[in-house]
């Protein structure tokens, strides 16, 4: 009974949300109680579930956010992101520009946490849209949500991948050899297909594009800043001058990671290394950036505008924190490992399919790519040696299975959302799909994998 009001939960929130139009944050928390009440977490429990989970999403990402959005708004407002742009195209073309930010984030940035890599990534995809054309933002937006998440589960030292191959006692170097390939050709190869249902007439930017308006006001801004100041302004500076607010904590955010893979962890990196400090850095420089090229008056609107932005997108992705939080106190997960037991017979071609069903089915149930792949993965690892298949191969197809229709029950899900300037349709349209289609298209190769392996 916990999977099926687990599902009506679900098909709830999405139908007050596209049938009812009912606001996300409502519908969210509407579903939420309704699933503690029903599966028997009482009413108590209920409460402290949506509270507890609400806060610790906000422990998590919260100043990830809102320092990630502040950085945005700044280089807004300095043109930096248009002329990025211009860079991007005139160097790759408008019509490669989806695949080389989706190769980019599965192969350079799974280091860094997927919160941090959408909030600086779908600033640019956005002022890159218009140079696409009509169907630029669904694009690119796709792009994004498969390159994160291939790089996520496949690359090294991507987080779940780390976990799996770590549970399962898969050598990092191997597993490495086999996703820095999976993962990129994953993200184009998806990439590739959703631009090719695009042609047809299956996004409708009057319903699937919802840009509030603090983001077209600073999208706008940006475009008066280039047009007034011209050669001055915000071409004083240089552009990777302007990006070191971006740059400069991927940095070092990367360099602690990999730092702390051959065991080199000072006190100092780590302080400078820790996400939250790294982006601070971050608006600490595009703020004194904002002030040499625009001034006082101007960098004080960007900041303002940012902190429109904020609120609304922390106060969304708290709310699906909390969905989350209920759904972990309904005991689901337990529900479902009972489920599953393997048969020490099973071909080869069974296993790793059984292998990626129980990562999907997760991952739909519990809303966290992460914890659906290290709850599969603690799952399969004790019954790992009575099955005639290779470790890597198992950890591939859970990889590939926790990546699976990434939806309404993530917070990810809310602020690739707002971030993107998308319905929630649109977002169904393009986060969704693009991960189911990446999810889908990365199995046949780790089948392959798996009977060579």
């Amino acid at each position: 009974m916990v999977a099926l009001h687990t599902l009506i939960a679900i098909v709830l929130i999405v139908g007050l949300i596209i049938r009812l139009k009912v606001d996300p944050v409502i519908a969210l928390v509407a579903g939420s109680l309704y699933l503690g009440l029903a599966t028997g977490v009482g009413f108590a429990g209920t409460a402290e579930a949506v509270v507890v989970g609400f806060g610790e999403i906000m422990a998590e990402v919260g100043l990830l956010i809102g320092f990630g959005v502040l950085i945005g708004s700044l280089l807004h407002s300095n043109g930096a992101f248009t002329r990025l742009v211009e860079v991007l195209v005139h160097g790759v073309g408008a019509r490669r520009l989806p695949y080389a930010m989706t190769v980019l984030l599965s192969t350079l940035m799974p280091s860094i946490y997927v919160d941090v890599q959408v909030v600086l990534a779908a600033p640019v995809a956005r002022s890159a849209a218009p140079h696409i054309g009509r169907h630029g933002l669904p694009w690119l937006a796709s792009a994004l949500g498969v390159g994160i998440f291939s790089g996520y589960v496949f690359v090294v030292p991507g987080l779940a991948a780390i976990s799996i191959a770590g549970l399962l006692g898969v050598e990092l170097g191997t597993w490495l050899l086999c996703g820095i390939v999976l993962g990129p050709v994953t993200a184009v190869v998806t990439t590739l297909l959703l631009r090719l249902l695009l042609r047809s007439r299956f996004w409708r930017p009057e319903t699937d594009e919802e840009a509030d308006e603090a983001m077209l006001e600073a999208e706008a801004q940006e475009a008066t800043t280039l047009a007034e100041h011209g050669a001055e302004g915000a071409r004083r500076l240089p552009l990777v001058v302007l990006f070191l607010p971006i740059l400069g904590p991927l940095v070092l955010i990367a360099v602690t990671a990999f730092a702390g893979l051959v065991g080199y962890e000072p006190a100092w990196l780590t302080f400078l290394g820790d996400a939250n400090i790294a982006l601070f850095l971050g608006l600490l420089g595009a703020y004194v950036a904002a002030r040499i090229t625009e001034g006082e008056e101007r960098t004080t609107k960007a900041m303002t505008v940012g902190f429109h932005t904020t609120g609304e997108i922390l106060l969304i992705t708290g709310v699906g924190g909390s969905l989350g939080a209920v759904i972990s106190a309904t005991g689901l997960d337990q529900v479902l490992t009972s489920l599953f037991s393997a048969d020490a017979g099973a071909p080869i071609l069974l296993s790793v399919l059984l292998a990626w069903f129980i990562a999907a089915l997760l991952h739909l149930a519990i809303g966290s790519v992460s914890v659906a792949a290290i709850a599969a993965a603690g799952i399969i690892a004790p019954i790992l040696g009575s099955i005639d298949v290779s470790p890597l191969a198992i950890g591939l197809a859970i990889a590939s299975g926790a990546m699976f229709a990434l939806q309404v029950n993530s917070n990810f899900f809310w602020m690739f959302k707002q971030l993107l300037g998308l319905s929630t349709t649109g977002t169904l349209k393009t986060l969704t799909l693009s991960t189911t289609v990446g999810s889908l298209v990365s199995l046949p190769l780790v089948l392959i994998i798996a009977l060579v392996a």
